[in-house]
């Protein structure tokens, strides 16, 4: 995922978290707020107590890649963060990205057509 669609900074995950709305799923916890900008941003969290380093990292790439795929059906003006849970280290790619949509389409991001 390209570094102008992610959230990097400790405050914005601060603000995210403190008044933003959350939606979950047994894979992913969906956080997001809106933002003053014309794009979305995403970022993405493995806590320890997912796993070890290797499990948490591996979890986060394919979380990205789910969100890759996705980013032309976002809404802009968001800031979101997916927090991995726990399954999600068993899960298939397809149950992720279909874990990913669900709750997007659950905070209402979701487009079903894409803008190009």
């Amino acid at each position: 995922m390209k570094r102008r669609f992610r959230l990097t900074r400790s405050t914005d995950f601060q603000r995210v978290r403190r008044i933003g709305k959350s939606y979950a799923h047994p894979l992913v916890v969906l956080v997001a707020a809106r933002n003053e900008l014309s794009q979305v941003r995403i970022g993405v969290v493995a806590g320890r107590a997912f796993g070890q380093a290797v499990e948490r990292n591996r979890a986060k790439r394919r979380l990205r890649a789910c969100l890759q795929e996705c980013l032309p059906h976002l809404s802009p003006g968001w800031d979101c963060i997916f927090f991995a849970r726990k399954p999600l280290g068993q899960a298939g790619f397809a149950e992720i990205c279909a874990a990913v949509q669900l709750v997007l389409k659950k905070a209402g991001l979701w487009n079903e057509r894409s803008p190009s």
